[in-house]
This record gives C-alpha cells, structure tokens and sequence, in this order.
C-alpha cells in the first residue's frame, strides 16, 4: 500500500522537535496493521526515538517505518506465550527511561483499548517517569472498516460494545445478558480460542441463534481474510477456514450490510503493487 504523505521527507524536516527530550517514555499507537493508519505524530516518534518496545500485533510494515538506527526490543504476548512478562516489560520500561532513554512503547491498535497502556503507565508514573500516550486507530474500528462492517447503523445498531475475549485469569466471564442485548454491535479482541463458547453464550442467554457475526484475521493488511456466518455456524466456518490470530470477532445484524459495503480486496491490492 501507498503512504498518502512522504513520511521519511516529513521526518526530515521535522527532525527532532523541541519539547522532546531524552529520558521519557511514549505509549504509541501502531493502529491494526496498515502503516497507511498511523498518526503522523506516531511516525515523527519511531524515527526520533533511541529505542522503540514493540508488541506481537504490530505489523512488519509498521515496523518498515522504524529509523535503522533505533535499537528495537521484541516484548510481544501471544496466548498462553508470552515473550516478556509484563512486570518485566514495565521494569524494562523504567530502566530505560531512567537511562535518560527517548522509549517508543509500541502497541497494535490504541494503547488504552486492551493493550495494557494504562497498566504501564501507571507504573512510569509511580516511577516519576514523564509519559506522553499517542493515540492510535483501534482495530474495532479499523478493521471493521476494511472489513465493510459499520459498527453503528441508524436501522441495525445504536451502540457498540468492546469485550476482551480472555480475562485476566484466562476465564471468558464476561457479562453475557448485556452483551446479548438487541440493537447493538459487539466486538470481541482476543477471542479466536474461545469462539465457540463465545456463540453458544450469546445464545444460551438471548439472542438468535441466526444473528450475523464475523470473524477478521489481520485485518487492514494485504493478509485480511473474512469468514462470516451466523452464531450457529460461525464456528465450523471459521475451524474450516483455517484462520489464525489475530483475529477480530464482530456480531450484530451490521455484519449483513457486508455484502454490499465490502470495498477493500487485498488481492486487487496486491495486483496494483506488483
């Protein structure tokens, strides 16, 4: 995909502002997965800083944009692996900072929607470190974008609901009367594994068993695939499929207008890159 704006000249010319000082730490953003996403403040930062921390869901792409002189450390969690714990991430983060180090923790998605942003800089600041948190594009919204999914319809859905779909223990214990209400759209992170038990949920507690839902794998990249049913067959489709984390599941009668707002195809994407 093309950058709209020349990035490395803006970069450039920016070189490093004033106000940005060594020994900080900047919770960034990385959006879904296409470098196109980022925030122009995001790029200026992955150019500027000494060393950028970065998650498992940033995108090769994203990480394309990083200055070959920055020194990167890998930090990121899959299910059940986690490459750095977090209290170690959070030390390493401290350390760094303490260092009189420029630090780029860089997360997929937004930092305060399931990414622990909010738990790292609750320990920086205890630290007396001095944390600045660049928003980024979420993949509820990025990747439903891509996907042809509005999140909100005036005829389907006047609200929207974001869920994790593990908790801290491991557990789904989620609030399912809520989240099977009517009239709204449900988006689940980090619930490819527990699909299953997600759909006969949502309908052991209310909703139809014909509600349309989807699942998306690396959405907003030139590897986005969609597999769409209903919570009664959403499982076989996906099992079937063979789709891998990460994944986004979204359920609600929006997931129906797809068929006529789908717009972003990555194999035609490819083709014009070739």
């Amino acid at each position: 995909m093309n950058i709209l704006v020349d990035l490395p000249s803006l970069i450039e010319r920016r070189a490093r502002p004033e106000g940005v000082v060594p020994g900080r730490v900047f919770l960034v953003g990385a959006g879904p997965g296409d470098p196109d996403l980022l925030t122009l403040r995001a790029a200026r930062l992955l150019a500027q800083a000494d060393i950028v921390v970065y998650d498992n869901l940033v995108s090769p792409d994203v990480m394309d944009l990083v200055a070959p002189t920055v020194q990167r450390i890998y930090a990121g969690k899959q299910r059940d692996h986690h490459s750095m714990p977090q209290a170690e991430i959070n030390a390493l983060l401290v350390r760094l900072a303490r260092q009189g180090r420029t630090v780029v923790r860089l997360k997929g998605g937004d930092p305060f929607v399931f990414g622990r942003g909010g738990e790292e800089m609750q320990v920086l600041a205890e630290a007396g470190i001095t944390v600045e948190v660049v928003p980024g594009i979420t993949a509820a919204c990025g990747v439903s974008c891509y996907a042809g999914i509005p999140l909100t319809h005036r005829d389907h859905a006047q609200a929207c609901v974001f869920v994790t779909g593990h908790l801290k223990d491991g557990s789904a214990g989620l609030d399912w009367d809520a989240l099977a209400r009517p009239r709204q759209t449900l988006v689940i992170y980090m619930g490819l594994g527990a699909l299953e038990e997600i759909c006969d949920r949502l309908v052991s507690h209310g909703m139809s068993p014909e509600m349309p839902a989807a699942v998306v794998e690396k959405g907003t990249t030139l590897d986005q695939r969609v597999v769409s049913g209903t919570l009664r067959d959403l499982g076989a489709r996906v099992a079937a499929s063979g789709l891998e984390s990460p994944c986004l599941i979204i359920v609600g009668e929006v997931v129906k207008l797809r068929e006529t707002l789908a717009w972003f195809n990555p194999r035609e994407e490819l083709a014009s890159t070739a």
